[in-house]
């Protein structure tokens, strides 16, 4: 018999990392990125949170000190993201203004839903 996994989905920014990475880092200080693991991409969602009213999905490969960066910035603006294109141009992604586009190994992309 599996499980199934529900994915959190948060109202916030700064709910989901109060709610879900805060208490993550506390119970797995050595974990980098939210996967616990150390290199390697997924495809894995780790949750969900809404912001300008579109829901955004954190990769589980995401580095958790990037998103300590995005909650400083978010507890000083209501607008702490740019919302950026992909690649692809086929969706969006979110990035911490003001950061590096190269390696930013903060991955948050826009799902289909509204």
């Amino acid at each position: 018999m599996s499980t199934i996994n529900i994915i959190p989905t948060f109202e916030n920014f700064t709910e989901f990392y109060q709610k879900a990475v805060e208490p993550l880092k506390e119970a797995n200080n050595a974990y980098i990125r939210l996967d616990g693991k150390l290199k390697g991409g997924t495809r894995n969602v780790f949750a969900y949170f809404w912001y300008k009213d579109k829901k955004w999905a954190v990769a589980a490969d995401t580095f958790i000190d990037r998103l300590k960066i995005a909650f400083e910035a978010a507890q000083k603006t209501e607008e702490p993201f740019e919302i950026k294109a992909t690649r692809d141009h086929k969706g969006e992604s979110l990035s911490i203004k003001g950061q590096p586009i190269r390696n930013q190994k903060f991955n948050v992309y826009k799902t289909g839903e509204r």
